[in-house]
């Protein structure tokens, strides 16, 4: 029997080894990542297909302008039939008061020759942001996108509905600290919104919920 099995011969172990492996390894590259999502690349990032986001977010960033807008175009409201044409109320003795005031340019009060400009500006950041609301799977991204399409909606509205005319109106500004230009709370709703978006774009994260590092 011995003599037999010198003569015939055994498998090729190392072969056949070899074969085990090379099955092992093509299973392992068409095998899905955890969660049925596909393996990360070369560069550590995620394939793009399959890649789970969750939920968009566009009620998120609508409802958040629309809570933006609404406050603002109330208080405006208020302070067109309280405060115009009336003293100034002191809120926080000077340091704070509140002040009826038409400003013809942007926030602030700044570049009042230019208001058919920023009009169109804003028209567009609007037009952006709604496009950009398609991709939008991050929490922090549907806030600060909300607040900055409230505020911009808020200004645009009195550039379009308020005198000297379409387009060309005035925005109403009341809230006046001390030593600092008025403004209004679609112009506090744009500068939060900015500076949110500042500091998700230092943090590496994008809209679309994806987090990267340069």
């Amino acid at each position: 029997m011995a003599e037999a099995e010198r003569i015939i011969g055994t498998p090729d172990t190392p072969d056949a080894d070899r074969d085990g492996q090379d099955r092992d390894e093509r299973r392992d590259q068409v095998r899905p990542d955890r969660g049925g999502q596909e393996p990360a690349g070369t560069d550590g990032t995620a394939a793009e297909t399959g890649r789970p986001r969750g939920k968009r977010r566009i009620a998120v960033l609508f409802a958040v302008a629309v809570v933006a807008y609404l406050l603002d175009l109330v208080s405006k409201m208020i302070v067109v039939a309280e405060l115009e044409h009336h003293e100034p109320v002191e809120i926080i003795g000077d340091w704070l008061r509140f002040e009826a005031i038409r400003n013809a340019g942007a926030a602030f009060g700044f570049g009042e020759a230019f208001t058919v400009i920023f009009t169109v500006i804003a028209a567009a950041v609007i037009v952006v942001i709604i496009r950009l609301a398609r991709k939008l799977y991050s929490l922090p991204w549907a806030i600060a996108l909300g607040l900055l399409l409230g505020g911009a909606l808020g200004n645009l509205t009195d550039r379009i509905f308020r005198s000297p005319g379409v387009f060309k109106g005035a925005v109403v500004d009341f809230i006046a600290p001390k030593h600092f230009a008025v403004f209004n709370l679609a112009d506090s709703a744009i500068v939060c919104g900015g500076i949110l978006i500042v500091l998700l774009s230092f943090r590496g994260l994008d809209p679309d919920g994806t987090v990267h590092k340069d």
